[in-house]
Order: structure tokens, then C-alpha cells, then sequence
């Protein structure tokens, strides 16, 4: 897993994932919250039980309902 960082380059701010930069946004408020929802996305990524990823089982995932119940895709 990347460690994530935050460096202050001129007016904006760079968010790193290890060495690599991989964003920029002008508030560090932005980049903080950024780097947070990664971290998060990542230990769920890591909680999910690979036995399930590995058998192509998606169970876990419903379709989308739209508020209006329009359908949008054919």
C-alpha cells in the first residue's frame, strides 16, 4: 500500500503516493480530505475477501435505481 502525503509546491498543493505525484489542488483542506478517502477506499479494498474477487462473485453489488425511475441505459 502507498504512503500518502501532502507538499506544498508554489500556490498549490501536491498530493504523493509514495515518491509519485499523483494530484494537485489549490486547498490543503482539499488535499487532506483526498488523501483520506483514499486511505479509506484502500482498507475496504483490503477488508473485501479475495476468495470472492478471485471467483467473479458479485453479489454484493445491486444495480443502480435512479430517484425518478427512469431507466438511462438501454
Amino acid at each position: 500500500m502507498a504512503r500518502y502525503s501532502i507538499r506544498k509546491q508554489g500556490e498549490e498543493y501536491v498530493v504523493l503516493a509514495g515518491d509519485q505525484s499523483i494530484l494537485r489542488v489549490t486547498s490543503r483542506r482539499k488535499a487532506a480530505k483526498l488523501v483520506v478517502d483514499a486511505q479509506e477506499l484502500l482498507s475496504v479494498q483490503s477488508a473485501f475477501p479475495a476468495s470472492a474477487e478471485q471467483d467473479g462473485d458479485q453479489s454484493a453489488v445491486k444495480d443502480a435505481k435512479f430517484l425518478d425511475d427512469e431507466e438511462r441505459f438501454p
